[in-house]
């Protein structure tokens, strides 16, 4: 073979490694692969027969990287909606009777739990009811069968290689398919609640509904971490529901308030949590639950929101406690997820006017797919006078509030994943500090000082941490202590192999999730989960989440200490106090 043969074999092998490196990345179909190794078979025999000449051969290359491309928009994974049971010929549960109609579920493989997926808690928040309270759902005849899980909400799609490389970086969890994949569907009708129970006839168990996170503008109530499925097994009856997400769920417009008959506006995606909750208290009891027992739960945004909820007048009375996870708006300056109303009439008017629209009709018939980019301006809980008479704080003040206890926390470095490409040097660091600090500065860098990148690096993730999620927390012990509510407050610090102790890497423990066999995890972290869900399903029966075979959390006296949750556990002085004390002279 000519040595231009053998140098051109090896950079179409080359390429063709990156492109299946791609493929992979992209999440094509199967379809894609095989054409794109026949495509390539085709120009390993065809090039080296091409004439001479600079031109032909520009062309060849370029014909190849066409159809390659073509190939790759032409087998993208299909889109399809997430199953509730992930084996062939699932089995069906008994027939159960709600207000609207009868339903059937699925059992997990070893028949344990049984799942509800898809169960329409409002009607679909489409044409005129887009941006309006939500309405009871529709009745339906004969049997609806619950077995796949409803549409994500519309939210923004960053595509499969961003979702794949974030599981490499971030998650650290993706695993090589080489087959087949699909992308899951996203729409507005999304609201829809699933339920897992223990399977067979049970009766007056303790409920958890769980608010997923995602910044108000994406997420899905299915996710593996914080499925229903773990605590099922415990006796415990899981309930989470999709709610609208970025401009569906947290547009606020003064028009759209004149128009709203309880001269509402901004907190559509609290509404429906609301709902969710109302469809729990009359409905729960066919599938075994205490309605008068019911645990609201929620991470990161959806912490947020349970943190409203908790000074809502119309939330009171549809739940007990909560749980909060990484996130509140509880401080007197939340640190993000909240704006004031003023603020989100102002986003309204920019918004119409690059639409190009003057009338709530014109925005309504605009595609979802023209609204849904606008997420990033609109994700955020509001004080309407309705859901939201005043600032949670302002409510926690005055002695407002929902809930008769409290079980929150935050991870050792939340903030982490959100600075990971922006994150302080030794050059910048001080910058960084006096520019949110101000004249607060001197102390932090006291607290924090730094002399190598790597010292600054850690000190701005710890310190970006405490602004943006761990002083919420702080705020919220505060504000329970003051009005004499049992509060337990956490502090999660365990090392793994995926999520770790970032934002989000306590919920497989909390929730009884993680994977047999995962080698993520080691033996330590499965007698973690089962102490940690052991505190869980304590707190969802009695609201104390102590018990015999537990070590003894104490619930907090101050602010000073929190309860480690790691290699080791028990009550720790909390890292983040002066820090935190800082926060609160300025007024944060």
């Amino acid at each position: 073979m000519k040595k231009t043969h053998i140098g051109l074999m090896i950079i179409l092998s080359l390429l063709a490694i990156l492109w299946f490196v791609f493929l992979e990345l992209n999440q094509n179909y199967r379809t894609g692969w095989i054409a794109s190794l026949l495509i390539f078979i085709l120009a390993a025999w065809l090039m080296p027969k091409l004439p001479a000449g600079f031109f032909i051969k520009l062309g060849a290359w370029l014909a190849l990287l066409a159809a390659l491309i073509v190939t790759a928009v032409l087998t993208p994974a299909p889109l399809k909606n997430y199953p509730a049971a992930d084996y062939k010929d699932p089995q069906y549960t008994e027939i159960v009777h709600v207000h609207d109609g009868d339903l059937q579920g699925v059992y997990t493989k070893d028949g344990q739990v049984e799942i509800y997926a898809g169960i329409p808690y409002a009607r679909p928040p489409i044409g005129d009811l887009r941006w309006k309270e939500p309405q009871d759902p529709d009745h339906w005849e004969g049997v609806k069968i619950c077995d796949t899980f409803a549409p994500m909400s519309m939210q923004p799609e960053n595509g499969p290689v961003y979702s794949t490389l974030a599981a490499i970086i971030g998650y650290h969890d993706y695993q090589i398919k080489l087959g087949d994949t699909a992308r899951y569907a996203n729409s507005e009708d999304a609201l829809y609640l699933n339920i897992w129970k223990p399977a067979g006839n049970v009766k007056d168990l303790p409920v958890m509904v769980y608010v997923h996170g995602g910044s108000l503008q994406t997420g899905q109530p299915w996710y593996a971490d914080y499925s229903g499925e773990g605590l099922g097994r415990k006796d415990c009856i899981v309930v989470n529901m999709g709610y609208r997400l970025g401009v569906f769920g947290f547009y606020a417009d003064p028009e759209l308030q004149e128009e709203s008959g309880h001269h509402t506006t901004g907190n559509y995606g609290l509404l429906d949590q609301i709902k969710a909750l109302e469809w729990v208290r009359d409905n729960i009891a066919a599938f075994g639950g205490d309605p008068d027992n019911v645990t609201l739960a929620g991470e990161s945004a959806g912490g947020v929101c349970v943190s409203a909820l908790c000074t809502s007048p119309l939330a009171k009375g549809l739940f007990r406690r909560v749980i909060i996870e990484s996130s509140t708006c509880s401080a007197p300056q939340p640190a993000h997820s909240f704006r004031s109303l003023e603020d989100g009439f102002a986003t309204a008017t920019e918004i119409r006017n690059e639409l190009g629209v003057n009338s709530l009709a014109e925005l309504r018939e605009l595609p979802a797919e023209k609204l849904v980019g606008y997420a990033d301006r609109c994700h955020h809980v509001t004080v309407d006078g309705y859901v939201l008479e005043e600032t949670p704080y302002e409510s926690y003040q005055k002695g407002i509030h929902n809930e008769e206890a409290v079980l929150h926390g935050f991870n050792k470095t939340e903030g982490a994943l959100f600075i990971l490409f922006g994150n302080a040097n030794l050059k910048n660091y001080e910058e960084k500090v006096r520019s949110f600090f101000g004249e607060y500065s001197d102390p932090v860098l006291r607290l924090y000082p730094a002399e190598t990148d790597e010292q600054a690096k850690n000190n701005w993730t710890d310190i970006y941490s405490a602004i943006y999620f761990n002083y919420g927390h702080f705020q919220q012990t505060q504000l329970s202590l003051a009005n004499n509510i049992p509060v337990y407050e956490y502090f999660f610090t365990k090392d793994n192999k995926r999520l770790a102790y970032n934002h989000g890497g306590e919920e497989v423990y909390f929730y009884n999730n993680i994977p047999a066999g995962d080698s993520h995890y080691d033996q330590s972290d499965h007698d973690l989960m089962e102490i940690m869900s052991g505190y869980f399903v304590n707190y969802l029966r009695s609201g104390d989440p102590n018990g015999t075979d537990l070590p003894k959390w104490q619930a907090q006296t101050g602010t000073e200490t929190v309860f480690g949750l790691g290699d080791s556990i028990g009550t720790i002085r909390d890292p983040f106090y002066e820090l935190d004390q800082i926060l609160q002279e300025m007024g944060r």
